[in-house]
């Protein structure tokens, strides 16, 4: 998400951008802050700033934008960036335009904050006023005659950008005089309208239909997994009831060669017997014979 705040002096920019800091993760990109912290770096681009702020003049536009290209660059702005004071000028938001394209970015929105200048001069008078009432020091920069020299300022150079983002359909106008948290659901639902961010609604039914969908997943695949486990039992069982089978056939296989062994062993003693039966009655059928024959001689005689 990359966004650019628009609005005069005292319109909230500053209090609207910490609030989206913290709601989506971005950073905010102050040019004061950039171009402080790149002379404390010493980079190529803040020595060149350094150089022209101690003359006293302007940090030219190509050093600015160098300072934000380098500063885009860095770890913590991949999930986005507000800027917040610039552009200032239309030549800066073609500068800025150039380096987006460069980088294969894209601006999604730009936020006008719109406010009364009356009402502003208002405020500040009063809070000035309490303030001085209270005995508090009064900032040099915070008093109605420098707010009224911003708002001319800020009418001269800025207001043209107004235009310029219309032109290109990334303005969006917000009322600055609104209560400030009317004003953060009012960019919010802008954001969310652009395409620049999700509802909270769209990002929880993002999330339930995650949940769900990994529900059935996780349903479909139970009574596979259930399945599984069973057909992994069964196999076992089968293997189990296998074993006592193998065993049975075994033994059978043994009795049967057992039972073989031992009618082999009876044929042959009955066989050993029979041969000895016969032999015996042989001999002493031939013993009766030659008996016979010895008398039949004795006889003769």
């Amino acid at each position: 998400m990359r966004i650019i705040l628009l609005g005069p002096p005292g319109s909230g920019k500053g209090t609207q951008a910490q609030l989206m800091v913290q709601r989506y993760g971005i950073v905010q990109l102050s040019t004061g802050e950039m171009l402080r912290a790149a002379v404390a770096a010493g980079t190529p681009v803040g020595l060149k700033a350094k150089e022209v702020m101690a003359s006293g003049g302007l940090v030219p536009d190509d050093v600015v934008v160098g300072i934000i290209s380098d500063r885009i660059d860095q770890p913590d702005a991949r999930n986005g960036f507000i800027l917040d004071g610039f552009p200032r000028t239309v030549p800066q938001a073609e500068a800025l335009d150039a380096l987006l394209k460069q980088k294969h970015l894209k601006l999604d929105a730009v936020i006008e904050l719109r406010v009364n200048e009356s009402a502003l001069l208002s405020r500040v008078e009063t809070r000035v006023a309490q303030m001085r009432e209270r005995g508090e020091e009064v900032r040099a920069d915070d008093t109605p005659e420098v707010l009224t020299k911003r708002l001319a300022s800020y009418r001269n150079q800025t207001e043209p950008l107004i235009h310029y983002y219309s032109e290109r359909r990334k303005l969006s106008t917000i009322d600055g005089m609104m209560a400030i948290d009317e004003v953060t659901g009012a960019i919010h639902r802008q954001l969310v309208a652009l395409g620049a961010t999700e509802s909270k609604a769209r990002a929880k039914s993002t999330s339930n239909s995650t949940s769900k969908s990994a529900s059935k997943s996780a349903a479909r695949a139970a009574p596979a997994k259930k399945g599984a486990a069973k057909a992994k039992m069964a196999k076992k069982s089968a293997k189990t009831a296998k074993k006592p089978a193998k065993s049975a056939k075994k033994a059978a296989k043994k009795a049967v060669k057992g039972t073989k062994k031992a009618a082999k062993k009876t044929v042959k003693k009955a066989a050993k017997k029979a041969a000895r039966k016969s032999a015996k009655k042989s001999v002493k059928k031939g013993a009766k014979k030659a008996a016979k024959k010895v008398t039949k001689k004795r006889a003769k005689r």
